[in-house]
């Protein structure tokens, strides 16, 4: 028997047994959830994970009925069949999560380290026991689990989508409205989230001096490379560091003019933050999905695209011009090549010049199955 410890998270940390409490199960709950996040603080998780798992076992809760020493296993596949069949279904990976954070929960009760059995035990005459299991939760079977309609943009529906944002600072203007600077700012910040394939957070939190020299790169300046200092995570771990060097000229440019002109206009003072707001702060993530989602509308452009296949574009552009996909995945941040393939949605266009050019090198051109271009030409008739 594990004896118990003085540590955050402790049962006797969190209730005083001196106090006599109206609503007990209550309480006790409470105190749970409290040394849970204690607990989970001091192993250095955020405190945005922690509130975001809290969330969960509260609709976990209230989906029951019932206090956690009382949840059995038939619970979560009754929650699982409620996510699953209602007005709007989750995903497999939002349902594994919701699964994953009521097994960490119990698993933290459980540890008789930390008491909550015993106090349990001497309260309600039962305690906690785990109900998530590998005969009924989601399983992670696949690194990559998105939904298979998000991909990445055509390239005529990435250039309206920017050519629309840019139209947004000339209307703003005409109108007579001060939102050309917002408007600027954000047509600047969707260039650069494809331009360096950043996820949203790491864009709303890039400061002025992520933006450094490449000695290699000598014609980019001061933006030959994109310190991403916000990058996702692993496993309760800060947040993941990398460099993304500068592959388009084109957002240097983009860039300048932005610091430049439009920048200055917020007045940021010693706000380092690269896309300040007129209250001083920086913008939110929330922010950047709202924007995308209102000139995506306006423009007509299919609802599955959202501000992330902005990265799965620059994936699947960099692979289609050439580059070495080793190259890519470490410009993304991903740890196996096999995500950043998943990521790659390469065009019927650049597939065929592939294999033309795999069937050119391996086939003599008097080859009855050579390249002839009158063979590829006849068949096209042929299609036709």
């Amino acid at each position: 028997m594990q004896e118990r410890l003085d540590v955050p998270g402790a049962a006797h940390r969190e209730l005083d047994g001196n106090v006599t409490h109206l609503n007990p199960e209550h309480a006790v709950f409470e105190a749970m959830l409290a040394g849970w996040a204690g607990q989970q603080s001091a192993r250095l998780l955020s405190m945005i994970t922690i509130g975001q798992r809290e969330g969960v076992l509260r609709r976990f809760a209230h989906f029951t009925g019932s206090w956690p020493w009382q949840w059995s296993p038939g619970d979560v596949e009754d929650w699982a069949g409620a996510l699953r069949s209602g007005p709007s279904p989750c995903s497999h990976s939002t349902l594994r999560y919701y699964q994953n954070s009521v097994a960490l929960f119990l698993s933290y009760l459980i540890d008789r380290r930390y008491g909550w059995s015993d106090e349990c035990l001497q309260r309600f005459g039962t305690h906690p026991v785990q109900i998530c299991h590998e005969w009924n939760t989601a399983r992670h079977a696949a690194d990559h689990e998105a939904r298979p309609q998000v991909r990445p943009f055509t390239r005529v529906e990435l250039q309206k989508f920017f050519d629309f944002a840019d139209e947004q600072v000339g209307r703003a203007d005409r109108l007579g409205r001060k939102g050309s600077v917002a408007a600027f700012r954000d047509a600047t910040l969707f260039k650069v989230i494809y331009a360096y394939g950043l996820r949203r957070t790491e864009a709303a939190m890039l400061d002025i001096g992520d933006f450094t020299r490449n000695p290699k790169a000598p014609e980019f300046g001061r933006l030959g490379a994109c310190n991403v200092r916000y990058g996702k995570a692993m496993r309760g771990s800060p947040p993941r560091r990398r460099t993304v060097l500068t592959v388009m000229g084109w957002s240097v440019e983009v860039l300048e003019e932005y610091l430049e002109h439009v920048r200055p206009a917020y007045t940021p003072g010693a706000q380092p933050a690269l896309w300040p707001t007129e209250r001083g702060g920086r913008i939110r993530a929330a922010y950047i999905d709202t924007r995308f989602a209102q000139y995506r509308d306006e423009l007509g452009l299919p609802a599955e695209l959202h501000p992330h296949c902005l990265r799965h574009s620059y994936v699947t552009h960099l692979i289609e011009d050439g580059f070495d996909p080793f190259f890519v995945q470490q410009q993304v941040g991903h740890r196996w090549g096999s995500t950043t393939a998943l990521y790659t949605g390469v065009s019927g266009d650049f597939k065929n010049r592939m294999l033309r050019r795999a069937l050119d090198a391996a086939l003599p051109a008097d080859s009855p199955t050579g390249t002839p271009t009158d063979h590829a030409h006849d068949g096209r008739q042929e299609d036709q």
